[in-house]
């Protein structure tokens, strides 16, 4: 399903808690093992983040420091977003951690939604500042202030950079790459000389990002708009992808905003036009962090760690040797590596384990939880048949085993490529199957209160008002997740008011 283009809208044992971090503490609990996610859900994730060693806690409350396997998947969704970026005409820039306070205070309701959260700098080299400085929460105000200086006619447009960057919210409760103090982000940034170059690229950039969840990520997205209350503060309208997690939680995995001329009027950002007039430009904005590397563990993780699709796995196939006696291992060693070769000389992401240090079945689990989605396991008797024994990480035991699989280079390569590509459309049906048992349509008040207070996603038409919507979330602790931009033809009736005609809406308790 792609984003659609919609016209704009008017008007075992409990994990260590996340406080307890400093001091070299480690995440989740002091000795191996996993919760079972059905038994603790939070738990599970502190858990796993540790046991996989994808981050660790900073010195810092909040922060957190990403591993070399974490930031390895992190390294995968840049990829994979740099080369569209460039693709669609995009380069990239760097703009400073550093913005003067006044520059926020420009636009209004920028200010007022990020002043909670914004990190200030009130001295620097042993001296006051004559005004304080925000650390980046987010870069609209500064690129606004370098546009200014940059465009002056309609032939310096469309202006599109994107930033590879860190920024600093000064959250309140966080929780490993889901919600820190400090995160990784992309962030892209353009201006345009109408509305409509502006809208178009809005949606662009959201198609982008559903392209990674759904075809990179194997995690299924719901492409909307945001309401009034939940869009971005200083856009005219906020686009968004909304996945559902293992625990029925919403997540907002990206967005893409349609500034208008909010940020060009308060920056005095304007070009001359081909007939002389000097006008604002359009602008737009959009993000996707690390926050996607959560949302990876929490879709598609089990009790056995995680479950990663080849596409984004650092590792898509572990060789591992097998043998009961030492002279056996010299020949056993030496096929693995006949294996090992083959597949990276194809391009596969291969690693192979022939250590001794462990036994077989301990290396098993092992990369099991650590999500690798293709081991393929070597013998005696296997080397004697020249073939493998191929096990896929999405379905355990025998059933997700195929037994003499030839070694021959060409055949094993095709074999492997064929299980990637089952493997990456399998795992995306799950998680669309799961979502779809947890969406529940609803046509009152009643029901939707019922399908939140029961976990599920409520589905139903609103034309509330935002106080009508304020005042759900403080009862029912839902949010208004988007509004789908598959809409049904015609309209439903309102829930809240009973107007008919209004737009589908989905609300869900959200990280």
């Amino acid at each position: 399903m792609r984003c659609a283009r919609v016209r704009p809208h008017s008007p075992l044992r409990r994990a260590a808690p996340y406080a307890q971090q400093a001091g070299g503490k480690k995440l989740g609990k002091g000795e191996g093992g996993i919760t079972p996610r059905s038994e603790d859900f939070s738990a599970w994730y502190l858990d796993l983040i540790r046991v996989a060693e994808l981050a660790d806690y900073g010195p810092v409350r909040g922060t957190m420091v990403i591993r070399p396997y974490g930031y390895a998947l992190w390294e995968g969704i840049q990829s994979f977003l740099d080369a569209r970026f460039k693709e669609t005409g995009h380069k990239n820039a760097y703009f400073p951690s550093f913005i003067p306070y006044s520059f926020i205070a420009k636009e209004a309701d920028h200010v007022e939604g990020f002043a909670p959260e914004l990190a200030l700098v009130t001295q620097g080299g042993g001296k006051e500042l004559e005004e304080p400085l925000v650390v980046r929460p987010t870069s609209e105000t500064v690129v606004n202030h370098m546009f200014s200086q940059w465009v002056s006619s309609y032939r310096d447009l469309p202006l599109l950079v994107n930033q590879w960057a860190n920024v600093v919210r000064w959250e309140m409760r966080t929780r490993p790459f889901v919600r820190t103090l400090e995160f990784l982000w992309q962030e892209g940034h353009t201006a345009h000389a109408t509305q409509e170059e502006a809208e178009a690229e809005t949606l662009q950039m959201l198609e982008v990002y559903r392209e990674l969840a759904e075809g990179v990520l194997a995690m299924p997205v719901i492409c909307g708009r945001k309401s009034r209350i939940e869009k971005f503060a200083g856009a005219d309208h906020t686009y968004t992808i909304e996945a559902m997690m293992g625990d029925r939680k919403a997540l907002q995995a990206g967005t893409s905003h349609n500034l208008g001329q909010n940020f060009a009027k308060a920056f005095g950002t304007q070009f001359q036009d081909e007939e002389g007039e000097q006008r604002h430009v359009w602008q737009t904005s959009w993000g996707v962090s690390t926050r996607m590397v959560g949302g990876l563990i929490m879709t598609h993780g089990d009790d056995a760690g995680l479950r990663l699709p080849p596409a984004i796995a650092p590792t898509q196939v572990v060789v591992i040797p097998i043998w009961q006696k030492e002279k056996q291992r010299e020949a056993m060693v030496e096929a693995a590596e006949r294996v090992t070769r083959d597949l990276k000389a194809a391009g596969v992401r291969v690693e192979l384990d022939a250590s001794d240090k462990e036994r077989p079945g301990w290396k098993f689990n092992q990369y099991e939880m650590r999500g690798v989605p293709v081991r393929i396991e070597l013998g005696p008797r296997d080397v004697e048949k020249e073939a493998v024994v191929v096990a896929r990480r999405d379905r355990p035991g025998k059933e997700g085993k195929t037994f003499g699989v030839s070694w021959e280079a060409d055949s094993l390569v095709a074999h492997v490529r064929g299980l990637f590509d089952d493997i990456q459309a399998q795992m995306l049906v799950d998680a669309k199957a799961f979502r779809e048992e947890n969406i529940e349509d609803v046509t009152s008040m009643e029901e939707l209160k019922a399908a939140v207070g029961a976990g599920k996603w409520a589905r139903c038409a609103w034309d509330g008002s935002d106080e009508q919507e304020k005042a759900l979330k403080e009862e029912t602790g839902a949010t208004l997740r988007c509004f789908p931009l598959e809409q049904p033809e015609g309209g439903g009736k309102c829930v809240a008011t009973g107007t008919e005609g209004a737009e589908t809406a989905i609300f869900a308790k959200a990280y």
